[in-house]
C-alpha cells in the first residue's frame, strides 16, 4: 500500500515576462533558462532562451515522482558566461496546493530567491522540564532539549551536506546558545545530543507550593533550533529553523515531536511585482493505492471487456464513453489491457464498432474516437524504441546541421535561396521517408498484430476498395505516429529539448510532407506486411550521454577509490563511461556481462541517488544527477539486461568495506547477496506496469464522473421500458448504448465495485497520522 504521489504529469508551456532589470545590463540582453526542483533537488532544466524579457519556452516535462516531497519549485536564471548563473526569481507550490493549479494555465508572480528561505526537511525534538534538587531543597528548573535526528535536509552543490544544529533558549533578556557535533555527508543526520538550560532559580518558587514555572516566564521563552551546513573555510549555509515555545510544557512536562524546518522570517524581501511572472500549465495526479485484493473485482470486470457483446456494454468502453472529454482516461486502461494481453481483442472490437458507423473509406480512423485514442497511446508505449531506431539518427542530423529549408516566400529571410532550400528539404524528406519505409522489420510485434486486425476489419467493411486496408494503417503509422514524432521530437524523447525556431520550422515542413505522403495508402504497403519480428537496437543508443558521478574501481593496487564526474552511455550492446561527452570511452562493459542493476543504500557512501551495476569483473557504483535520473537509469539498464543468462537473484544493497559487507556483515567478498534482485519483465513487450496503480487511477476517474455514470444508468433504464416515439434517443445521444439491458447490468456491477473501493479508502483515511509525527510534522513558528 502506498500513500505517496504516484505520478506528476507536467505539461509546462513556459512563458516568462520579466520585470525591470537593475544594473548595467538592459532587459533585452538577458539570456534565461528555467529549472524544475523537487524541494531543493533540480530534476529538469529547459534550454537557454536568448536575449528576451518575454521568452516562450514551450517545453513539456513528464515524470513520476520517486520519493516524498513537500514543494515543487520553478526557478528562473539569467545565464552568465563568466560567472555563476544568477537567480532571477522562483515560483514555489506546496504539494498540498498542487491540485488547485492542476489542469489549467496560470500566470504566477516570481518571488525573490533568498538563501535564507531555501529550506526543506524535518527535525525531531524532545523537550522536558526537570526540577533541580539540592541538599537545601529545590534549586530551580532546568529545561532539557534533546536533538534526536533530522530527515530530508537539502543537497548542497548536488551532494549530501555536513549538517549541525544550534539550540538556543531565547527570551526578552537572554539568548543561550549551544551546538551539536557536525555530521558528515548525510541528509538524514542522527544527532542524539541533549542540552540543558536553566529556566528558573529557587527564588522563583519561594511562593509556590508545587512544581511549576511562572506564567510570565512560560509565555516569553522559546527554544530555537537552527540547522546549518558546515562549509569549513567558506561561510556556513543556513538549512532551516524551527521555534518551539516553552509553554507547550505547561500541561505536560515532556514534549516530543517532529517539526518542519522553516525559513528565516526576518530576511530582507524585494518586491515580487518587479521580478515578472511565469505562465505554467501542469497536471498533478496523486492516488492512494490499496492492497491488491481490493482491486481484483474492478480489474476482472475491465479485463472481461473484449468478450462482452456488444462491446459498448463493456466496462472499458463505458469508461471511455463517460470520460471522452478527458484524454488521460485512456492511458491507464491501455496499460492494464497491455499487461494482461487483452489489448488487441479489445481494440479490434471497438475499431469494428467505429467502422460500422463510418460511411466513407477516405475518412477511416480520422476522428478522435475511443479506438484511435487507444491505438495512439499503445503506439507511444510500445513504439518508443521503434521510433528511436527509426528516426533518431536523422532527427539528430537535422537538428545539428542547421540547413535552411524555408520555401514560403513570405517567410524567406534576406539572402535565402529558395532553390537551395528546396533541395535541403527534399533531402531531409527523402531520408526520413526512407527510414520509415525500410523499418518494417523493426516494427514491434504487438503493433503488427493491431495493424493486421485493422487491415482485416477495413477490408471487411469496404470490400470494394482495394486500398482501404493500407489507408486504415497509414492513418496511424504516418499521421499519428511518425509525423507527430518528427514535429515534436522532444515529446517522444528523441531530443532532450525543443529545437530552435528555425529547426522547428524545418521539422514542421518535413512532418507535413510525411503526412501527405502517408495519405497515399498504396505507399504504406511496405509497412503493413503483418510480419511478426522483434526490435533490433544493436547499434542505436538507448540512453543519451548523461553526466554522473562514478566511483573509481581501484584498478591500481595503491589507487584511491573516489568519485569523479563522467559521462555514462548505454546501448543494447555496451555500457560505457567517458571523461568528455562524445569522446573515447574510458571503460566499456559488455551488456551481456551485467548480472544485476540495483539501488544502493544512501548509507554506503553517504550519497543520494546511487545505483550499482554488478558485472563479471567488479561492481560499478554510480551517482545520478537527481532522483528522477536515477530511476530512469535503473529502468533502461534493467530493460537492456533483462534477458542476460547470468543475472543474479540476490544482491548486496550496501558496499564491502572494512572486511565486511555493511548490509549483512558477511566477511566474504564473494558472499551471496542478502536481498532479492528486482524482477524484470521477460516478455517481448518491455513494460513495467503496476496494475494496482492503473486500476486505482481508473477508479478515481470513474468516481470523478459519477454523475455521468448515473445519467447513463438512467438512460439505459428509460430506453429499456419506454415504448413511445424515439425522442428519448436525442437526450441520451452523448452515450453509446446498443443494448440497454446489458449496459445497465455492467453499470450496476461498476457501481457496486466502486462503493466497496470507496469504503476501503474511507477506512484508511480515518487513520490519519498523529500531529507531530514523522508523517504529519508540526509547522513551527518562524522568526
Amino acid at each position: 500500500m502506498s500513500s505517496e504521489p504516484l505520478k506528476d504529469i507536467l505539461y509546462l508551456k513556459w512563458h516568462l515576462n520579466l520585470g525591470p532589470v537593475s544594473g548595467p545590463n538592459r532587459q533585452r540582453d538577458l539570456c534565461t533558462f528555467c529549472t524544475i526542483s523537487l524541494d531543493q533537488e533540480e530534476v529538469f532544466r529547459t534550454k537557454v532562451f536568448d536575449k528576451s524579457v518575454s521568452p516562450f519556452y514551450g517545453e513539456d516535462f513528464y515524470f513520476e515522482i520517486p520519493r516524498p516531497f513537500l514543494c515543487l519549485s520553478f526557478y528562473v536564471y539569467a545565464k552568465s558566461v563568466f560567472q555563476r548563473d544568477l537567480p532571477v526569481g522562483k515560483v514555489s507550490i506546496r504539494k498540498d496546493d498542487l491540485c488547485k493549479y492542476s489542469g489549467k494555465e496560470h500566470w504566477l508572480s516570481l518571488q525573490p530567491v533568498d538563501p535564507n528561505s531555501e529550506v526543506q526537511g524535518k527535525v525531531h525534538l524532545e523537550m522536558r522540564l526537570n526540577e533541580v534538587i539540592t541538599e537545601n531543597g529545590p534549586a530551580g528548573q532546568h529545561l532539557l532539549v534533546r536533538i534526536i535526528e533530522c530527515q530530508g535536509l537539502p543537497l548542497i552543490s548536488g551532494q549530501n551536506c555536513d549538517p549541525y544544529a544550534t539550540v538556543s533558549l531565547v527570551g526578552p533578556a537572554r539568548s543561550d546558545q549551544k551546538k551539536t557535533k557536525v555530521k558528515k555527508k548525510t541528509s538524514n543526520p542522527h544527532f542524539e545530543e541533549t542540552f540543558f538550560f536553566e529556566v528558573t532559580r529557587s527564588s522563583s518558587y519561594s511562593r509556590k507550593s508545587n512544581f511549576q514555572v511562572e506564567e510570565e516566564d512560560i509565555e516569553k521563552l522559546e527554544i530555537k533550533v537552527d540547522l546549518w551546513n558546515n562549509a569549513n573555510l567558506a561561510q556556513d549555509v543556513f538549512l532551516g529553523e524551527t521555534r518551539v515555545p516553552v509553554k507547550v510544557l505547561r500541561n505536560d512536562h515532556i514534549h516530543k515531536a517532529w517539526y518542519l524546518l522553516q525559513p528565516k522570517g526576518n530576511g530582507s524581501k524585494s518586491k515580487s511585482d518587479d521580478l515578472g511572472s511565469l505562465r505554467l500549465k501542469l497536471t498533478y495526479i496523486e492516488d492512494t493505492v490499496l492492497p491488491s485484493a481490493c482491486y481484483t473485482p474492478l480489474c476482472n470486470l475491465l479485463l472481461k471487456s473484449p468478450d462482452v457483446k456488444p462491446i459498448s456494454a463493456s466496462a472499458a468502453h463505458i469508461l471511455g464513453d463517460i470520460c471522452r472529454e478527458r484524454y488521460e482516461v485512456v492511458l491507464p486502461m491501455v496499460r492494464l489491457l497491455l499487461h494482461h494481453n487483452r489489448f488487441v481483442p479489445f481494440v479490434s472490437a471497438v475499431a469494428a464498432l467505429e467502422l460500422d458507423n463510418t460511411q466513407e473509406a477516405n475518412t477511416i480512423f480520422r476522428g478522435n474516437s475511443l479506438a484511435t485514442r487507444c491505438i495512439d497511446d499503445m503506439m507511444k508505449i510500445v513504439g518508443k524504441n521503434y521510433l528511436t531506431v527509426t528516426l533518431k539518427p536523422v532527427i539528430d542530423e537535422i537538428c545539428e546541421s542547421y540547413k535552411t529549408c524555408e520555401i514560403d516566400p513570405i517567410k524567406l529571410k534576406e539572402g535565402d535561396n529558395v532553390e537551395v532550400n528546396k533541395e535541403n528539404l527534399q533531402g531531409y524528406v527523402q531520408k526520413v521517408f526512407s527510414s520509415i519505409t525500410q523499418s518494417s522489420s523493426s516494427c514491434p510485434p504487438l503493433m503488427c498484430d493491431v495493424f493486421r486486425s485493422l487491415r482485416h476489419l477495413a477490408c471487411k467493411r469496404f470490400s470494394a476498395d482495394p486500398h482501404v486496408q493500407y489507408s486504415a494503417v497509414s492513418s496511424f503509422v504516418f499521421l499519428r505516429f511518425f509525423a507527430v514524432a518528427v514535429l515534436s521530437p522532444h515529446s517522444f524523447q528523441l531530443r532532450s529539448h525543443h529545437p530552435e525556431p528555425e529547426i522547428s520550422r524545418t521539422l514542421t515542413l518535413i512532418s507535413k510532407t510525411i503526412q501527405t505522403l502517408g495519405s497515399w495508402g498504396s505507399l504504406s504497403k511496405k509497412l503493413v506486411s503483418g510480419k511478426t519480428v522483434f526490435l533490433n537496437l544493436d547499434l542505436v543508443s538507448v540512453f543519451e550521454y548523461r553526466e554522473v558521478h562514478k566511483r573509481g574501481q581501484g584498478k591500481k593496487r595503491l589507487g584511491k577509490k573516489n568519485f569523479k564526474k563522467r559521462w555514462l552511455r548505454v546501448t543494447n550492446r555496451e555500457l560505457s563511461y567517458h571523461k568528455h561527452k562524445g569522446k573515447e570511452a574510458i571503460c566499456t562493459i559488455n551488456v551481456k556481462d551485467i548480472q544485476a542493476v540495483e539501488k544502493l543504500d544512501e548509507s554506503a557512501f553517504n550519497r543520494k541517488n546511487m545505483f550499482q551495476v554488478v558485472h563479471s569483473e567488479k561492481i560499478l557504483y554510480v551517482q545520478a544527477g537527481n532522483c528522477v535520473e536515477a530511476s530512469e537509469w535503473l529502468e533502461v539498464l534493467g530493460q537492456v539486461t533483462r534477458c542476460n543468462e547470468g543475472r543474479l537473484t540476490t544482491f548486496h544493497p550496501s558496499n564491502y568495506t572494512g572486511g565486511a559487507w555493511q548490509c549483512c556483515k558477511s566477511q566474504s567478498n564473494n558472499a551471496p547477496g542478502c536481498k532479492p534482485c528486482t524482477t524484470i519483465m521477460l516478455a517481448s513487450l518491455q513494460l513495467d506496469i503496476d496494475c494496482d496503480r492503473e486500476t486505482e487511477r481508473i477508479f478515481s476517474l470513474l468516481s470523478s464522473n459519477n454523475t455521468k455514470l448515473q445519467d447513463m444508468e438512467d438512460a439505459c433504464a428509460s430506453m429499456a421500458v419506454y415504448q413511445g416515439p424515439q425522442r428519448e434517443q436525442e437526450e441520451y445521444s452523448k452515450f453509446t448504448i446498443q443494448e440497454p439491458k446489458e449496459t445497465f447490468q455492467t453499470l450496476k456491477q461498476l457501481r457496486n465495485i466502486m462503493e466497496e473501493l470507496q469504503r476501503q479508502h474511507n477506512i484508511r483515511n480515518d487513520t490519519t497520522a498523529q500531529y507531530g509525527s514523522l508523517d504529519n510534522p508540526i509547522v513551527g513558528k518562524t522568526s
